[in-house]
């Protein structure tokens, strides 16, 4: 069945049916599948200019609980065939590219310290444009832009709390995937000038999104001009539909419309034995 995808994409289809990948379990805080319950729930007293979607990320966002101590397993997923080594270590990933705004927050804890939060970990980032095209490999979604083999890719440090904050935009979506984020957390990295060197790759995952909220995105420029087949959250083969405990983020609005962005939480525990 996935004979006719590019080859590059038929990764991430076989690592799903084959299991994925097993060789360490990564944790999400309770709190965090807490604040994803919040999705679920409709505002019932929302101004008139918001949109559906504003209001239903609004409501997560109020819903937010946290529950110290308290982890649910989660296993890794592939990184996909879209990954390069050396990412800059930048806060702004967006360099030039056009899209909704997302500002992200995770929090990373150690559940082999009782779930302490990490500091000094390399919490790394990268998806594709609103075109569906990833840097370095611009071409894969049938579009013709050009590729300095950068642009939405970064990471940055947590501080002594565990958290790392990180500014991109919404992801467009291509051939045979919902729209996603990859993300990969390292320790003991060196930094040099502007990247990293050494270091242990600790948790790669994947980071998903609301799929009303999405729907009023890719409607809207830029991502309107992506006419390619997009695949919807339930038809993913790397989602297993388990909420934050599988990368799905919780989402506040920043202003009345789609378009005015997002704040996207989560808590991700590694295991540094």
């Amino acid at each position: 069945m996935t004979d006719n995808l590019p080859a590059e994409r038929q990764d991430e289809v076989k690592s799903k049916a084959n299991g994925t990948v097993n060789r360490r379990h990564v944790i999400a805080a309770g709190g965090a599948v807490a604040a994803v319950a919040g999705l679920g729930l409709a505002a019932t007293a929302t101004a008139a200019p918001e949109t559906k979607a504003v209001a239903k990320a609004r409501s997560a966002g109020s819903a937010t609980t946290t529950s110290s101590g308290v982890c649910t397993l989660n296993a890794e997923v592939t990184e996909g065939p879209y990954s390069l080594e050396g990412a800059l270590v930048r806060e702004d990933i967006r360099e030039d590219k056009e899209g909704v705004e997302v500002q992200y927050t995770f929090t990373v804890v150690d559940e082999a310290n009782d779930c302490a939060p990490l500091a000094d970990a390399l919490v790394e980032l990268w998806h594709c444009d609103s075109l569906g095209e990833y840097s370095g490999f611009v071409g894969g979604n049938g579009h013709t832009e050009e590729d300095d083999g950068t642009f939405l890719r970064g990471g940055q440090l947590t501080d002594e709390n565990g958290q790392v904050s990180l500014i991109s935009i919404w992801p467009g979506h291509y051939v045979s995937r919902a729209v996603h984020v990859h993300m990969r957390v390292h320790t003991d990295v060196t930094l040099t000038d502007d990247s990293y060197t050494g270091g242990e790759i600790i948790h790669t995952g994947q980071l998903f999104f609301d799929p009303d909220i999405n729907t009023e995105i890719q409607a809207i420029s830029p991502y309107s001009d992506n006419t390619t087949k997009e695949t919807q959250l339930d038809d993913d083969t790397i989602y297993d539909g388990g909420g934050a405990s599988s990368g799905l983020l919780t989402l506040t609005a920043l202003g009345d419309s789609v378009s005015d962005g997002y704040t996207a939480t989560l808590t991700v525990g590694v295991s540094t034995s």
